[in-house]
This record gives C-alpha cells, sequence and structure tokens, in this order.
C-alpha cells in the first residue's frame, strides 16, 4: 500500500483544485483515511479513482447531486444493479442538454437576424440603432 496523501498532494496528482477537493470530500464522493495527528486530510490512490469517476459522470452531464445520489445507492446497496439509477440520471441530463442546445439554436438564430438587419451598422458604415435610445447619450457625447 502506498503512502497515504495530503489534499495538497491529491491536489497536485489530479488536477483538482484543494477547494473543489474539500466540496467533494465533504459531499462524501472521495474516498478519504480520515485525518493525520495534524489534523491533514489523507488519501490513498482510490481517492484517484473517485475523482476519475466524478470526471466521466461530470463529462456526461450529471451534476454533483447527481452523482452524490448515484454513489448514496452503490454504498448503500452494493448487491444492486447501479445501471438503471445511472440510466435515470442520464435521461435526465440528455433532457436538460438538448433543452440547452434548443436555447442555443434559438441564439444563433437571433445573433444570424441581428446581423443581417445590421450588417452596415456592424461593419461601421452606419449608425447602429440599437443604442441610439441610450438616455446617456448626450452626456456619453460631451464626456468624449
Amino acid at each position: 500500500m502506498s503512502k497515504p496523501m495530503t489534499i495538497g498532494q491529491l491536489a497536485r496528482r489530479s488536477g483538482v483544485s484543494i477547494r473543489a477537493l474539500r466540496e467533494l470530500d465533504g459531499m462524501k464522493l472521495v474516498y478519504g483515511l480520515g485525518r493525520s495527528g495534524s489534523n491533514y486530510r489523507l488519501f490513498d490512490e482510490s481517492a484517484l479513482w473517485c475523482l476519475q469517476m466524478i470526471g466521466r459522470l461530470r463529462s456526461l452531464g450529471l451534476t454533483l447531486k447527481e452523482i452524490q445520489e448515484i454513489c448514496a445507492v452503490y454504498i448503500r446497496q452494493p448487491g444492486e444493479p447501479i445501471g438503471p439509477h445511472l440510466r435515470q440520471k442520464l435521461d435526465g441530463a440528455l433532457e436538460r442538454t438538448e433543452a440547452r442546445v434548443a436555447e442555443l439554436l434559438k441564439v444563433r438564430q437571433r445573433i444570424r437576424r441581428f446581423g443581417a438587419a445590421h450588417d452596415a451598422a456592424l461593419a461601421g458604415q452606419a449608425e447602429l440603432q440599437l443604442y441610439a435610445t441610450d438616455p446617456r447619450r448626450p452626456l456619453l457625447r460631451v464626456a468624449s
């Protein structure tokens, strides 16, 4: 067995900030060994595995709360398959992602419409009417 790591050593090895590690440890998402006599948090190699799993699940769009819920089931019911619980969370992540994509497509369309409607102004060839209604505009001209 390797020598226990402090939170700083784990941060350097994993690339995860100490602040984030404290949060994850507080959420019981990282296997810890407890504390040293000097009250330092201690971790072993299994903490690195936990951080890899968290990274993988985050990359699939899961929130830390969702990961925490999956971990709770995993630890509370070790003989139960985790797949159905993960599927439920992934379905939620997919719904959120699809909603975000739909919103981004709307934003893209608004950008394109605005660009087409204000092409000359955006090229600096005309006044952009967007700022013409600024109530401070006369004051801004004087200040320049």
